[in-house]
């Protein structure tokens, strides 16, 4: 269909309606750190998206063989991780519902681990092959990426995937008559698990999973050390971990920073009991 000047004035309209709306819901949407969200996904949302999402890419891995057997890693991972999920919950009591789950993949080349909404997680083997994790550095990983999920920038990461959606489909419908059948629920939510955080949200997430993992009953100095080994890596092929992970030359300085008033949390470093987490075999 020739793109007439009509058609360029109904996108412009569906367009401007398009970011009323977002304009108005982000306004409207606090993150749990206090922050003002983009949030078009509402976290209960992208906890029930997720959820496919996650089964899915569990699927795959199963299908390709990358799901580890080291009894001996998963039991690390369960001990661990769950004193994590112990402080998670003991700052953000709605977390107590969530499915707080694990796969191990077995992929020695990658240097990377995820968390989605709702607590459906993903730690690669390479994170231990690679830098030679101890378990206060480890902690940091975890709660990091949990802090992503608690803080809703799964659903912050899915509202921007799904306004770029909604926006292309504005244009499709001024041009074509047609709006398209759109991603699956699903889809967005894996789109959204490629998409990097902002810089805004990584902060919030560096601090806050300093402080889970503090918590937890771990050094809160491996959040400085766990970013020199990251450092160290081949700077030719960059971990997934870093690419998806911006780190800016003050990130250790900031995370140094912050030591003291961790320790302050829990000077005595008492290790929390672990939560009980599926580990996906």
């Amino acid at each position: 269909m020739r793109y007439s000047a009509q058609n360029f004035v109904l996108t412009l309209r569906s367009l401007a309606l398009s970011l009323s709306l977002f304009s108005l819901l982000a306004a409207c949407s606090t993150s749990p750190t206090g922050r003002n969200q983009f949030l078009i996904v509402s976290p209960e949302s992208a906890i029930q998206q997720s959820s496919g999402a996650y089964n899915q890419a569990v699927a795959a891995l199963k299908e390709e063989d990358k799901v580890s057997n080291d009894a001996l890693l998963e039991s690390r991972v369960r001990r661990v991780a769950g004193r994590v999920v112990t402080a998670a919950i003991t700052e953000f009591p709605s977390s107590k519902n969530w499915d707080w789950s694990v796969v191990v993949v077995d992929d020695d080349e990658v240097v990377n681990a995820w968390c989605m909404a709702g607590g459906r997680m993903a730690v690669y083997t390479g994170l231990f092959a690679q830098l030679k994790l101890t378990d206060a550095e480890f902690a940091q990983i975890m709660g990091h990426e949990m802090s992503h999920a608690l803080a809703n920038h799964t659903a912050e990461r899915m509202s921007r995937a799904m306004a770029i959606q909604l926006g292309l489909l504005g244009v499709n419908a001024a041009t074509n008559g047609s709006s398209g059948a759109g991603q699956s629920a699903e889809l967005l939510a894996q789109v959204a698990l490629e998409l990097p955080n902002s810089r805004v949200a990584e902060r919030e997430a560096d601090a806050l999973g300093m402080r889970l993992a503090t918590l937890a009953g771990y050094d809160p100095e491996a959040a400085v050390t766990l970013w020199q080994k990251m450092s160290g890596l081949d700077e030719d092929r960059p971990p997934e971990f870093l690419s998806t992970h911006p780190a800016p030359n003050d990130r250790q300085a900031r995370l140094n920073a912050m030591i003291p008033a961790m320790r302050d949390l829990n000077p005595a470093g008492s290790k929390l009991p672990a939560t009980v987490i599926t580990i996906v075999d």
